[in-house]
């Protein structure tokens, strides 16, 4: 039984929306938050990222920036200006980008279903980065961007959703910088018990994006609950911010790679050991077609790998994913990466960058050698998160992103 909850957001006024909602925090460097924020002293990024107003020498991670952040937040409240609703609401969020189309849910959900696994996950985190969001929210007292969540669709609430966006006019509707329009409902009141109850016969939903918001939010949870001698559970840092999309509407792209070297080997001593495990073939084509194939680029020539009889089937489902034969099979004994997401070797690149920027990385010899997957479906997700399994690290990239700063929960 899931638990949904609506809240009071804290938000931009309509005129200045576009101007505040920033991309994730932690889908861009910060040269390039620094890039996107220039001349637009209401973007969000300089909250999420606030290190980008301080001296490149100064900790990301230190007090210093958390505290510029809260300071921040302070100051585009008052220069956008930010509102707060004042009664608990729900709200619709539509994401398109080309022929995608994709509306969520933006509620809060509940610490204890993340806890207990009714908020199912399918990736692992990583300390610092869980340091760095449970000392921001703890900061700024807010949840200022919302995590990715999904659910085997439910007929009634799609039809529910449909007809609200019909009934209602977007508070916000306006298109990012990157071509995606980006439209947010206020959901009337009258429907509120409604998507509580029907929510409640969900007996699971799935983090797609923003593991380290849940788990930070999680952190700083039980901080407050230490630090509160009154706790009932009902305070709003039991809640965290999300948005909650049909399984139905999402569309996840390839999450490619890239080697920085070699391991020591030249480039035909390594095809060599591709051979081992792989049919390789030259080809024409940079993307794969079907799974159980990888494309691989080097020395300016595209390969077709597919994985040979000496690939066994895995005993996991997640065993059997590409990027984890990837990984077993040439990454992990060939190119000396064990850990991936630990490894100096090797990088991600997110499929919305498209396979270019991978034969750029590999032709400036900024890298070795690229692979370009398959992408894995929604089913996987589900059934390795439904599995207790964990998927190797950047196995998923979902795109269109939601954006900070349009809707921020305060704790």
């Amino acid at each position: 039984m899931a638990i949904i909850k609506p809240f009071k957001a804290l938000r931009p006024e309509r005129n200045v929306a576009h101007l505040v909602a920033s991309v994730p925090y932690d889908v861009v460097s910060r040269e390039e938050a620094a890039e996107l924020a220039e001349g637009n002293p209401l973007s969000f990024l300089r909250v999420t990222r606030s290190e980008i107003e301080l001296k490149e020498n100064v900790n990301p991670y230190s007090q210093e920036v958390y505290e510029h952040a809260r300071k921040n937040l302070e100051k585009i409240t008052t220069l956008a200006p930010l509102i707060q609703d004042q009664t608990d609401r729900f709200y619709l969020y539509q994401l398109i980008m080309n022929e995608q189309s994709q509306t969520g849910i933006a509620a809060t959900f509940s610490v204890d279903d993340y806890d207990n696994n009714v908020i199912l996950k399918h990736e692992k985190t990583r300390k610092e980065k869980e340091d760095d969001r449970t000392n921001h929210i703890l900061k700024t007292s807010a949840q200022t961007g919302p995590v990715f969540l999904t659910y085997r669709d439910v007929d009634v609430i799609n039809q529910l959703v449909e007809k609200i966006k019909m009934e209602v006019a977007p508070i916000y509707d306006f298109i990012s910088k990157d071509g995606v329009q980006h439209r947010v409902w206020i959901v009337p009141e009258s429907y509120n018990d409604f998507i509580i109850n029907e929510i409640k016969k969900v007996d699971r939903i799935y983090i797609a994006d923003g593991h380290h918001r849940a788990a930070s939010a999680s952190r700083v949870r039980e901080i407050k609950k230490q630090q509160n001698p009154s706790h009932t559970g009902d305070e709003e840092y039991n809640y965290f911010l999300a948005v909650l999309f049909p399984a139905s509407q999402l569309k996840i792209l390839p999450y490619n790679r890239v080697v920085y070297s070699l391991n020591g080997m030249s480039e035909n001593e390594f095809i060599e050991k591709v051979k081992i495990n792989f049919d390789l073939t030259e080809v024409d084509f940079s993307t794969p077609k079907e799974r159980k194939t990888i494309c691989m680029y080097l020395d300016k020539k595209w390969y077709l790998m597919k994985p040979n009889d000496n690939v066994k089937e895995g005993k996991t489902y997640g065993e059997n994913l590409d990027v984890s034969i990837l990984q077993n099979y040439l990454l992990q004994p060939f190119l000396g990466i064990d850990d991936p997401r630990r490894s100096k070797n090797i990088d991600f690149v997110g499929g919305i960058r498209g396979t270019k920027e991978l034969e750029k990385l590999v032709d400036s010899k900024k890298a070795a050698v690229a692979f370009s997957m398959f992408p894995v479906s929604i089913d996987d997700l589900m059934k390795i998160s439904d599995a207790g399994e964990i998927m190797p690290p950047k196995s998923t990239w979902f795109e269109p992103k939601l954006r900070d700063g349009l809707l921020i929960h305060l704790i």
